[in-house]
Order: C-alpha cells, then sequence, then structure tokens
C-alpha cells in the first residue's frame, strides 16, 4: 500500500512538473517596446547626433532624408533634410555596443537643437572616435596628386543634368587605399556650389514601399577645392578611399547634390569596374 501511495505521488509531481515546463516553453515571449526618439531636422542646416559607440548601419526611412557619417570619425552622424517640408518618415541607428536607436523625424524650419549626444554618463571620454585606420597622410597626397594628373582610364560611368556632367575618370590602387578619379563639367554660365559629394554602397534592387538599406564610405583625403564649379570649367577630384569590393546585388553610388540648386548628379559604379582599379606605382 505504501509503495502505491509513494508511486501515486512521484506520478502527480511528475505531471506537475511537465505542466510546468510546457507552461513555460508556450509562454509569450516577452516584448520590449523602444520608444523612437523625434528629431526635428531642416534643409537649411546639419544636425550631429553622438553616439557612445561607433556607428555600424545606418537605415533611413525616405530619400528625402540625408545621412554621413562625419569625415574620419566613426561615432557622429550627421542628419539633414534633402527636401523642403518632407513626409514624416524615420531613421534606424545600430551601434557597436549592439544597440539600436530609433527616430521619428519631422521637418521644421528653425530646430532648437542641432547637437545631440546619445550617453548617460559623465564626460570621461573623448566626444570624437576616429577610424582605426592608419595611413601616412603625406604619402596619399602624393598619391593622389598623380592620380589627379593621370590620363583618363573610364570613359563610359557618367550622368549629366542641366548642362552638368559628373563622370569617374580612373579607379587606381594602392596598399589599402582606392583612389577614386572624377571629373566635372560645367557647360553653363552659372556656378555650381557643391553642397556635398558622397560615396555609398547600395543593393541593386529595391522593393517598393521598403526602407533604403545602405553603408556609406567616408573619404579618407580629398584633393582641391570641393566648393564651387565655375561657368564653364572643368574641375579634377580625387576621393581616397578605405579599400572595398562590393558584395552581389550591390554597387557603388556617387551622389553629387548642389548648394540651393536641382542639378543633383549620380553614378553607379559595379565591382567588375572596382576590382579593375590599376595599381599605382
Amino acid at each position: 500500500m505504501k509503495k502505491t501511495s509513494a508511486s501515486v505521488a512521484t506520478g502527480i509531481l511528475l505531471l506537475l512538473l511537465s505542466i510546468q515546463l510546457f507552461a513555460q516553453n508556450n509562454a509569450e515571449p516577452k516584448v520590449t517596446v523602444i520608444k523612437p526618439y523625434v528629431l526635428p531636422i531642416t534643409f537649411y542646416k546639419t544636425t550631429n547626433l553622438v553616439f557612445p559607440y561607433a556607428i555600424k548601419s545606418v537605415d533611413r526611412g525616405s530619400k528625402d532624408i540625408l545621412v554621413q557619417k562625419a569625415k574620419g570619425v566613426e561615432n557622429i552622424l550627421q542628419v539633414k533634410a534633402g527636401r523642403l517640408g518632407f513626409d514624416q518618415t524615420n531613421l534606424t541607428v545600430i551601434t557597436a555596443d549592439g544597440r539600436l536607436y530609433s527616430y521619428i523625424l519631422n521637418y521644421t524650419d528653425t530646430p532648437s537643437v542641432l547637437n545631440i549626444r546619445f550617453d548617460n554618463s559623465a564626460t570621461l571620454y573623448p566626444v570624437a572616435f576616429f577610424s582605426n585606420i592608419t595611413i601616412n597622410e603625406a604619402q596619399v597626397k602624393a598619391d593622389a596628386d598623380t592620380v589627379a594628373i593621370a590620363k583618363e582610364t573610364i570613359h563610359s560611368i557618367k550622368d549629366k543634368s542641366y548642362g552638368m556632367r559628373l563622370k569617374l575618370s580612373g579607379l587606381y590602387i594602392k596598399g589599402d587605399v582606392l583612389f577614386c578619379r572624377l571629373t566635372l563639367q560645367n557647360y553653363t554660365n552659372i556656378n555650381y556650389d557643391i553642397d556635398q559629394l558622397r560615396f555609398y554602397i547600395r543593393d541593386q534592387k529595391k522593393a517598393k514601399r521598403t526602407a533604403t538599406q545602405e553603408l556609406e564610405i567616408n573619404p579618407l583625403y580629398v584633393t582641391g577645392d570641393t566648393s564651387v564649379i565655375v561657368g564653364q570649367s572643368e574641375k579634377v577630384f580625387v576621393y581616397a578611399l578605405p579599400k572595398f569590393t562590393i558584395p552581389d546585388k550591390k554597387y557603388l553610388a556617387i551622389e553629387l547634390m548642389e548648394k540651393s540648386g536641382g542639378r543633383h548628379l549620380k553614378i553607379h559604379v559595379h565591382n567588375k569596374t572596382i576590382i579593375r582599379a590599376k595599381l599605382l606605382q
């Protein structure tokens, strides 16, 4: 009788444990909502977002938003409206510590804040984290000057708009640096004031109503005056970039934006062109 009671008790205990484990395995997962930060931005000024760790990924919800990492810096993101009065959109940033930052972007002519630091601790370290790429700046400058006067080696990658033409006229590689030679021609009598020129790796195809995913490449060095192309003139720029190749189904987008104007230019460079970069002696 005692054995039977013990067996029944053991069976009940095992049943209760099974029920508890089943309940645990089928419990609803815990959901944590990451509340987005509301960020007003404008067409006329740049907003700087300072993060405690290096920026690893940026995803903007609309092409009306312009974003770039500060030149040579890993943890400062510069945000600006690409169009007056854009519709509300969002921005997502992931940093090296695995943290996700979410923003709702609204347009305003006069943002009250332009520099925002996302950090709960006291200022115990520098604001800017610079790239860990080590280069000899004097050598890179000398190499860029050599590329600037080199013979044009690429002819078919170009874009034109309202009397302006942008073309990729050469690619050279030396060590860990890729030199991108660009020629900008102004066939009009109106000066072309450069707002910004940026390099992105993007998907070849983008489904409708999906966010734009891109990886920006920040130049290590740029030759010449990149502020204006006067009327009826031509300029050659050389951008020294950290070496890279492009994954399948992606391309390098080079975008040139005119300040307070509409003559924006864009060229696409595919991996087959990049891997043919000429060796710079």
